[in-house]
């Protein structure tokens, strides 16, 4: 039994601020305690409910946000910038369960620290017309590899998004979001008891999910349109330098990929291209 765990880090229990989640803050190295203490959390969960197998992919920003030293031994981590699937890496190894630690809404969404990849830039994301946040992306990208997610951790917005895109996970919301930047938040130790038992009962519950999974998720191989609304028209004209990327309209674009697993990875090239040419001093 192999459970791949993808954790972001806006969701974590207390993050609040983007000096929360930022390298080289002075708050940063305290909030990446409490984001590899909800991943130990999980481990523990499905490493109780006999997982042979935990492998964590750290998903935030650069992508060595987790405590190596102070991960659960009874887990590996994969750290580290330009895996070819992000925050989906480990997928392509064979796993028999999937949970999303850490995660937020998407852009043009309330909720703590909400975006889609791009703090700024990105105001909406769809997939063949639905609204897309990272949460169901990379649940499609799961779908396709006809794997469940079976655990949703973030806030209460994030939680409740989820049922629309993992119907059959376990959910534990570690704080109620106020504003972007504002959240009533529950202590780690409360927060770690939920996640464990989630984990553990999600694992256990693994048959009932894997029925439930995302609705109208695509078989294998099934081509996907991909849009993405930006808040400059010059952002669009950039990402439209990006073969297979069009304008649909005067601040979207959109591009057809072969499938999810492709789809992602075209996406996070575009947020490159989006994210390297934005005039900071317009801002």
């Amino acid at each position: 039994m192999r459970v791949l765990i993808s954790a972001d880090m806006e969701g974590a229990t207390g993050t609040v601020l983007p000096a929360d989640v930022t390298a080289g803050t002075p708050r940063y190295e305290r909030f990446r305690r409490l984001l590899t203490g909800d991943v130990n959390a999980a481990v523990a969960g499905f490493a109780a409910a006999g997982a042979d197998e935990i492998l964590v992919n750290d998903a935030h920003c650069g992508m060595d946000n987790v405590l190596l030293e102070d991960l659960d031994p009874r887990a590996s981590l994969i750290v580290g910038r330009h895996k070819p699937l992000g925050m989906m890496q480990g997928i392509e190894l064979g796993v028999d369960a999937v949970a999303f630690v850490g995660y937020h809404t998407g852009a043009g969404e309330p909720g703590v620290l909400a975006h889609t990849y791009l703090s700024h830039s990105i105001l909406a994301v769809r997939i063949d017309e639905v609204p897309t946040d990272e949460g169901r992306f990379n649940a499609l990208v799961a779908a396709e590899a006809q794997v469940s997610v079976v655990l949703v951790t973030g806030d209460d917005l994030t939680c409740a998004a989820a049922r629309s895109w993992a119907p059959g996970a376990r959910t534990v919301a570690v704080k109620t979001a106020l504003s972007r930047h504002a959240a009533v938040c529950r202590t780690p130790a409360a927060t770690a008891a939920d996640i464990t038992g989630a984990a553990t009962a999600a694992l256990a519950d693994r048959a009932r999910a894997r029925t439930a999974q995302l609705p109208g998720a695509p078989s294998r191989g099934t081509a996907l349109t991909v849009s993405v609304d930006l808040d400059s028209p010059y952002l669009a004209d950039r990402a439209t330098a990006m073969p297979g990327v069009a304008p649909d309209g005067p601040r979207t674009v959109a591009f057809t990929a072969p499938d999810a697993r492709t789809a992602l990875r075209h996406f996070r090239a575009l947020t490159w291209v989006i994210g390297s040419g934005r005039e900071a001093e317009w801002t």
